[in-house]
């Protein structure tokens, strides 16, 4: 979504401990997943069980195939942090008690249908819910927190602007600057100590 900011720190810890209802947990690990791997929302609910747990074990990297890529290009594979590789497990725990895991199985699974993830409408309701119930303010949405990775991963890797670029997995840098635009309190604090 254009526009939407990223969370802070403090924003993304008491979002993440918000969910609640029968799919707390799987509302928790698309939260968690989306905000350490960087993944679009339609890339995260592309993902099929077998992407992040083979077996018998979760996965320590999380590939998205190429055909459900934003250019269909390539691929992308993420380490999988592990605050999302715990919110996973609480998922599929959770998705296990109601049904055998199997590999083509949604992993954010809807209720409406059979083996179908939940719609990008759906996830966006999800995290406007979570924000609502928060207090958050500001234009924030599903793409958020692709933003929220990509500062942190910026702020992490020293400012390198290549790095970034490559964790997000964008082919033109330009793309990856406008991801930073956001960083308006930098240039405001900057104004105000002048």
């Amino acid at each position: 979504m254009k526009g939407c900011r990223p969370l802070a720190e403090d924003e993304a810890a008491v979002v993440s401990q918000s969910f609640g209802g029968t799919y707390a947990a799987r509302d928790k690990a698309l939260f968690l997943l989306g905000l350490k791997s960087g993944f679009r929302i339609s890339e995260l609910l592309s993902l099929k069980v077998g992407d992040v747990y083979q077996r018998g074990r979760l996965v320590d990297r999380v590939t998205v195939a190429r055909a459900h890529m934003k250019k269909k290009t390539e691929g992308r594979t993420v380490v999988l942090h592990p605050e999302a590789k715990a919110a996973l497990a609480a998922w599929l725990k959770a998705l296990q008690a109601t049904a055998e895991l199997l590999p083509t199985m949604a992993l954010f699974q809807s209720r409406e249908g059979v083996n179908r993830p939940i719609s990008r409408v759906q996830a966006w309701r999800i995290l406007e819910d979570a924000y609502a119930t928060n207090g958050l303010t500001g234009k924030l949405g599903t793409h958020s927190l692709r933003k929220t990775f990509a500062n942190r991963v910026y702020d992490k890797l020293g400012h390198d602007l290549v790095k970034t670029q490559r964790a997000l997995g964008h082919k033109n840098v330009n793309s990856t600057v406008s991801y930073l635009s956001f960083r308006e309190e930098e240039i405001d604090a900057a104004i105000l100590a002048m």
